[in-house]
């Protein structure tokens, strides 16, 4: 090799104990790391060679895609040499240029010299080269610590197994989790040897079921530093698996126990304190401290289960806490699962959604805001993609990018846990259902689930899950292009990586035994705004006197993104409340025709004026979606998601659906009118209608106009009450489910009937029928009134299901009132 002025130190890993139980030394493999590194980039570039079509057409894509074209390989690229060189020259251009940066003429010296030689080192002479890539290696190790985003010199961390069973639900069930593992800080992360110290070493609980005992054997998970970086919060689970054979059926009963679930414990950096927050037979996990002091946490508590699983799958959404722990409070009321809430840098929450309602169950799972007291959540895209393998099909641990309007996001899958690739959101861009508002951070890693390579979509609708491709996880962002992140090139055991946008990745931390999780730099933070409370749940708030009602406003209803039916006016708006899943297995019943249907209520109708406002007051504690009706009273337009009010609570909306990123399309001249008077009480609906139960909403008018003639007809369907044997369905319920309509959910079947994972103005229920259009023609002369059409147009609206409610079946098929559960 020639002499370029540069030698090559090579360590070797060692770990040797400094301080007994508390903390060891851990020595940077160089020569190991970049081995891997190497061998890496030879598969990128083999694989770059061998593309087909549909590989020409993913390079394209990346292209477009890529936060960094650097990340990229280039045609250019002849060996791993040239791409390392290439970013490191990059690297070297970008921090250079970064305020309070260091002097690096030294390294830009070397970098320079190695390029030279690599510029007359052939291809084929492979031991020069792959001894100038070590070469290369080092001096970007150099560079990349000389960054002056590196302003701390501990970074506090967990040791995680990842949990048994692989369903981005059923990760978070303590009984899944695999034992071992701690809480710890990295000293010195930058340097050749790092000190690794035990925080949870010699400390015991300090109160309640576990008092003096010490979190031995169990699980951590879901780590959070305060904003004086004094204080930890994680939760942790003793693991207790319960049963061994999770493939037979065991009941909730069984499994949920204190000693199987994640629980929130508080911990102090200096000291010995451990105080446990929560405890229960529910798993509550992903704490963060919110700017006002109270801590925010995702918990099952809230009720309910998952429609899709066919086991028990416990929902869990946002909850709230005081720092001790007291005054749990429910933040979110959505139907389906919710996962890693963060604040802001305006402090709002940003946190991840699974939402579903009449569509199908995977397509959407992604970003979501919420003020800190659970008020108005919203989606600012991919709520309904247009094709679900053309992007992520999870975003998780969401992050705000410092000194940004960006999030940093894991593109995860869905029967998988939270690992992929790392993605930058930007809210600001429209969203096309696809792409528009995300770059890929690491584009050499496809999106599980969503892709079978980078940029390689799945067939339509045929998404399977591929391991290899949980890579990344946890991201902390230093900016839009530098990262902590946990790391592992083949999936299996996850280190700490400083990476960056460009493709380049230094190993900090690495334990043979176990992954690690949550990197985050142990370092003070700006706290950001406290937005002060604006519904009447925690206690503090409810200290001054105050109105306890909700209400909903709209300005102006017509303000949408989407385009209303010509000369349509809307004349009300109808609020449906989605009960909570009260049996543990899909199915158990199978509310309606479309798979996965949910069961529900109509709570009531409030008038819209003729200016498009509405202003109605709502009830508290339940999730709801809107329709808007026309002069027949049918829908026009519905929700394919859900909303809720809390205690105290004053939403407003600019109109149905209203473009997120522009001004309102119509200055207000004066007051909306429904605001110059007292919200309007929701007018209930007919009988029948809540819980929404065909054999009292619709079952009624068949017996009075069609029963005779049906029982009569060999040939026509029969429409009486005689239960039948599949699913407990009446005789007259199958008949009409072809003439029907309604959406599926379920993976997959949600895009094969309807098409769309979003409603088309004018094209749903009722309208979007054949039975409508039989039962307001001259269908033998059989003359229905407005009450009788009323009936039969809100079945179709609600996406015509069978059961109202997932209880009490047989008194439901024969007609009989049930009580509400879960409101």
């Amino acid at each position: 090799m020639e002499r370029i002025g540069i030698s090559i130190v090579l360590v070797v890993l060692t770990c040797c104990c400094l301080l007994a139980g508390e903390s060891s030394v851990w020595v940077y493999d160089a020569e190991g790391e970049m081995k891997r590194e190497y061998l890496a980039l030879e598969r990128q570039l083999e694989m770059y060679r061998e593309m087909d079509s549909m590989g020409l057409l993913a390079r394209e894509r990346l292209k477009k895609e890529s936060l960094r074209q650097d990340a990229l390989i280039r045609e250019t690229d002849e060996d791993p040499l040239e791409v390392v060189l290439r970013r490191t020259e990059v690297l070297l251009t970008r921090i250079a240029a970064m305020p309070g940066c260091g002097d690096l003429s030294m390294e830009q010296e070397t970098v320079r010299t190695l390029r030279e030689a690599a510029s007359r080192t052939p291809v084929k002479q492979l031991n020069k080269r792959k001894a100038l890539f070590d070469a290369v290696c080092q001096v970007r190790r150099r560079i990349a610590f000389a960054n002056p985003l590196l302003d701390f010199d501990e970074i506090v961390f967990l040791k995680h197994h990842k949990a048994r069973y692989n369903h981005m639900v059923d990760q978070y069930f303590g009984f899944h989790a695999r034992p071992g593992g701690g809480v710890y800080i990295l000293r010195n992360p930058f340097g050749v040897e790092a000190t690794i110290i035990d925080l949870m070493e010699g400390r015991t609980i300090d109160s309640g079921r576990l008092k003096d005992q010490p979190l031995e054997s169990g699980s951590f998970i879901s780590l959070e530093l305060s904003y004086e970086a004094d204080e930890l919060l994680f939760a942790w689970t003793q693991a207790d698996r319960i049963v061994e054979k999770w493939t037979d059926y065991v009941p909730y009963e069984v499994l949920w126990q204190p000693q199987s679930t994640y629980h929130i414990f508080r911990a102090s950096i200096e000291g010995d304190d451990l105080t446990q927050l929560t405890d229960g037979r529910y798993n509550d996990f992903d704490p963060v401290w919110l700017p006002g002091g109270r801590i925010a946490f995702i918990s099952e508590r809230r009720g309910g289960y998952l429609r899709c699983g066919l086991r028990p799958d416990p929902t869990y959404t946002l909850h709230s806490m005081r720092p001790d722990g007291s005054d749990v409070i429910t933040l979110s009321y959505h139907e389906t699962h919710e996962w890693h809430p963060s604040v802001t840098n305006d402090g709002m929450i940003v946190y991840t959604r699974w939402d579903y309602v009449d569509r199908d169950s995977d397509i959407a799972h992604h970003l979501w805001l919420c003020y800190p007291d659970g008020r108005d959540p919203r989606s600012w895209h991919g709520n309904y993609p247009t094709a679900r393998e053309l992007r992520p099909w999870m975003e998780m641990s969401i992050r705000a990018v410092p000194d940004s309007h960006t999030f940093v996001a894991v593109a995860a899958p869905h029967h998988g846990q939270a690992y992929g690739s790392l993605v930058l959101i930007d809210q600001r861009k429209e969203d096309d259902g696809a792409m528009s508002a995300i770059k890929r951070i690491t584009p050499d890693i496809h999106f599980p689930e969503s892709e079978s390579g980078p940029g390689v979509p799945h067939p339509p609708h045929k998404g399977k899950h591929q391991p290899n491709g949980e890579i990344f996880a946890t991201p902390w962002p230093l900016s839009e292009d530098f990262y902590l992140s946990v790391y592992a090139p083949d999936g299996k055991n996850h280190g700490i990586y400083l990476i960056d946008s460009f493709g380049n990745r230094e190993l900090l931390y690495r334990d043979d035994a176990i992954s690690c999780l949550d990197p985050i730099p142990l370092r003070a933070r700006k706290r950001p705004v406290v937005i002060p409370a604006q519904t009447r749940q925690a206690v503090e708030d409810r200290q001054h006197p105050g109105d306890d009602r909700a209400t909903v406003a709209i300005m102006n209803i017509y303000d949408s993104d989407f385009d209303w039916p010509a000369g349509t006016p809307i004349k009300a708006l109808r609020v449906i409340q989605i009960y909570p899943k009260t049996t543990p297995a899909a199915n158990e019943p199978k509310i309606g025709v479309g798979e996965q249907s949910l069961a529900r209520g109509v709570l009531g109708t409030a008038p819209v004026e003729s200016d498009g406002s509405v202003y109605f007051e709502m009830p508290v504690g339940v999730p709801v979606y809107f329709q808007a009706l026309d002069e027949d009273g049918l829908a026009v337009q519905t929700m394919r998601s859900d909303t809720f009010v809390h205690r105290g609570e004053q939403m407003t909306c600019q109109g149905c659906h209203e473009p997120k990123r522009t001004m309102p399309t119509q200055r207000l001249a004066a007051s909306p009118i429904a605001l110059r008077r007292e919200p309007s009480k929701l007018q209930p609906g007919p009988v029948g209608s809540r819980p929404l139960t065909f054999a009292r909403l619709v079952q009624p008018v068949l017996d009075r106009h069609c029963v005779k003639c049906h029982s009569e007809q060999d040939t026509a369907p029969g429409l009486s009450r005689t239960k039948t044997a599949k699913w407990g369905w009446t005789e007259a319920y199958h008949s009409l489910a072809d003439y029907s309509w309604s959406k599926n959910g379920g993976n997959g079947s949600g895009l094969t009937k309807n098409q769309t994972s979003y409603s088309i103005a004018g094209q749903v229920g009722a309208r979007a029928s054949r039975l409508w259009n039989i039962v307001t023609s001259d269908h033998h002369e059989i003359k229905l009134t407005r009450d009788e059409l009323a009936r039969i147009g809100l079945w179709l609206d609600c996406n015509s299901v069978f059961y109202g409610g997932y209880h009490e079946t047989e008194k439901q098929a024969r007609g009989e009132e049930i009580d509400i559960l879960l409101q």
